[in-house]
């Protein structure tokens, strides 16, 4: 099997880690000592130091959810310091990540980030995370999904919410050819799907570099999100996402005239209906209802095997709460839950800080990556 793929727990805990050395008895008989995992109480206690406490002048749901698209950022660090980099993550596919490394990469953590829906690289939650993971000594590697931040011309394909294969190419190729040993994955919304049920999918044979998982604002059941924005108070996000599918999907076949429709593109109101004509017959699923049941990471969440926080708003308007409180979530030790009554979808503008402090969970990621490295460093 390999180093790169040493076996761990499966979702019921994370057993310790052995590390053996010779005893300086007469048998020369080796003892282990264990190597104990931080348990999710230790976990919430350490990240409870910094509670989330909404900005009093953004406390509505749909006010922190917009807020961080608007507030003016700077990233220098990650603006200068960025290459991009293309990988070959399938035959005819490409995908474009931009890349900013520490001196000597492989003695650093690396963090690949993930972003949502018709997202990209320069989201401003993907360069806010990357720049205080860049701040913090890590090496910041920014994902665009098939299609995303203008790569349409990279791929005949599309990405769809339960596209592992892209990332765990991209983790395969990083430890193999880069020889990075430390990585942690971070996804936003459906971003967060995907990296979770990615490392669902690995359950006990993920590979020993993937040290950890933050999940933020995660879509880990498709359906019940399917069914929140299509409600009316959430027509302003409907249109923005559909208006954005559509124009992509223009594109696509103006590139791929010999495999997309544009005539199907008349009538779609709604990112069900966009799904059942173009996602579910491109990608293998028989239609939205099989889609969103296959690519949902809640039916492999138990099996996730390393420390995975998650990060979600109880008011979020567009990932309902329950599905986080299934089993599959609350009985797997590996998983911490981070659930603060406010917060929006991808929001959770602080009033506890300023400058770039103010964005909660982009600090609280990076948070959780330096304790978990440096547990396992001090074990």
């Amino acid at each position: 099997m390999g180093e790169a793929f040493r076996p761990r727990t499966g979702g019921g805990g994370v057993q310790p880690e052995l590390s053996c050395m010779l005893d300086s008895d007469e048998r020369g008989a080796p003892s282990c000592s264990e190597q104990q995992p931080m348990t999710k109480n230790e976990i919430i206690t350490r990240l409870d130091e910094h509670p989330f406490i909404p900005h009093p002048a953004i406390k509505n749901a749909h006010a922190q959810t917009i807020a961080g698209t608007l507030i003016p950022r700077r990233f220098k660090s990650i603006e200068e310091r960025s290459d991009p980099r293309l990988f070959d993550t399938d035959p005819g596919a490409q995908v474009l990540a931009q890349c900013a490394w520490q001196n000597d990469p492989a003695s650093r953590p690396t963090v690949i980030i993930a972003h949502g829906m018709e997202g990209s690289t320069e989201s401003r939650y993907m360069l806010g995370t990357a720049e205080k993971a860049l701040e913090a000594g890590f090496n910041a590697v920014r994902v665009n999904y098939r299609n995303c931040g203008g790569t349409e011309h990279l791929t005949p394909t599309m990405y769809h919410a339960g596209l592992t294969d892209d990332i765990r190419h991209i983790v395969s190729e990083l430890v193999e050819r880069d020889g990075l040993s430390e990585i942690y994955l971070v996804g936003f919304s459906l971003g967060g799907n995907i990296i979770l049920k990615l490392a669902g999918e690995y359950g006990t044979l993920i590979p020993a570099a993937i040290r950890g998982v933050v999940a933020i604002s995660a879509s880990i059941d498709l359906a019940s999100c399917a069914d929140a924005i299509e409600l009316r108070k959430n027509i302003v996000y409907n249109t923005r996402f559909v208006k954005s599918l559509r124009d992509r999907m223009r594109l696509k076949a103006t590139l791929f005239p010999e495999r997309y429709d544009p005539s199907l593109l008349r009538g779609i109101r709604t990112i069900r209906q966009f799904d059942d004509a173009y996602v579910a017959p491109h990608c293998g699923f028989r239609d939205s209802a099989d889609y969103y049941e296959r690519a949902s990471a809640l039916r492999v969440m138990d099996r996730i095997a390393i420390p995975t926080l998650i990060i979600h708003a109880k008011d979020d308007p567009l990932i309902p709460f329950a599905p986080f409180k299934r089993t599959e979530v609350t009985t797997n030790s590996n998983l911490t839950l981070l659930a603060p009554d406010q917060g929006g979808h991808v929001g959770f503008i602080s009033a506890n800080g300023e400058g770039e402090e103010r964005f909660w969970g982009e600090a609280t990621t990076v948070r959780f990556i330096e304790m978990i490295r440096d547990h396992q460093s001090v074990a």
